[in-house]
């Protein structure tokens, strides 16, 4: 479908002749407003909220590089004919989501083990901020005109798009095109996400569960968000490669859950059973210093 309508501009301001994009700051936007949940739920917890920001102050930096090497590995050819300091320009868009959850994770991993706190519980209270900070951070893709689908038709538009806000559409006319805001999508379904797990969250799920379950549903959505997009990597040929990491990610984290509940399970029935020995011994010394 043609269109003509003007981009918005992805300059946020200027401090003197530095200019400060909008994927910037609404991915730093996502980051502060994650954090603050986290803090927050790692109070609810009993747990210190000092350990929340050191984790975030070493995640985000290592899930931005990551993300970001991530994102050149598979597209060097795109970057190897040109200047090197182009591998660096992360205000121009490009840094993948995976590679960013695979540096947070490594990141968490031996934060916790230096820390002597367990992970699971570092990577539930971090689930809902994480995703929540993922459905703000796509806006950043909408200001730099990226990570959008094919091009609408023009019956598609008038069925559905139309009722959109003009300045999301507009946004999408690009070079005289209209194309699907696959961003909003995103964004949307991680809304969604987010909501699930703050109800999940409050039926107390075994320790790595919220974690696991965001892995499995941000995933779905993702693998069939991919399939409309036009700026996918990809591996092996036609293979898109976002949609192969959410089918093995989903794979994994399901069999972690079966894992985790049958040997958590035991160990709590142990400990449960040792529980009860030591409050009955306890209990009976108590009766017979009364007497």
């Amino acid at each position: 479908m043609s269109c003509n309508a003007p981009a918005l501009d992805r300059v946020f301001l200027h401090i003197g002749s530095l200019p400060i994009y909008w994927y910037g700051v609404i991915i730093a936007a996502g980051a502060f407003l994650g954090l603050f949940l986290a803090t927050r739920e790692a109070d609810r917890l009993g747990m210190k909220k000092d350990i929340m920001v050191d984790l975030v102050v070493f995640a985000i930096p290592i899930a931005i590089i990551s993300a970001r090497i991530y994102y050149v590995i598979f597209e060097w050819d795109r970057y190897a004919g040109g200047p090197w300091s182009d591998v660096f320009a992360i205000w121009e868009g490009g840094i993948a989501i995976h590679g960013a959850l695979i540096g947070s994770v490594l990141t968490a991993i031996i934060y916790a083990r230096v820390k002597q706190v367990s992970f699971w519980q570092l990577a539930d209270i971090a689930a809902p901020s994480i995703i929540l900070g993922q459905a703000i951070g796509r806006w950043g893709n909408f200001m730099n005109q990226e990570a959008h689908g094919g091009e609408i038709a023009e019956s598609t538009y008038n069925s559905f798009h139309q009722y959109l806000p003009d300045f999301i559409m507009n946004q999408m006319c690009i070079d005289g095109v209209m194309y699907h805001p696959t961003f909003l999508y995103e964004s949307f379904w991680n809304i969604l996400v987010f909501v699930f797990l703050l109800i999940l969250r409050k039926f107390n799920p075994i320790r790595g569960e919220l974690f696991l379950s965001y892995a499995i549903t941000y995933s779905i959505g993702r693998y069939f968000i991919e399939g409309m997009r036009t700026d996918s990597l990809y591996v092996l040929g036609s293979l898109r490669q976002a949609q192969v990491i959410s089918i093995v990610i989903i794979v994994v984290a399901l069999l972690l859950i079966i894992y985790r509940r049958k040997t958590i399970n035991t160990r709590y029935n142990e400990v449960e059973h040792k529980g009860k020995v030591v409050k009955n011994t306890y209990q009976k010394k108590k009766n017979k210093k009364k007497k």
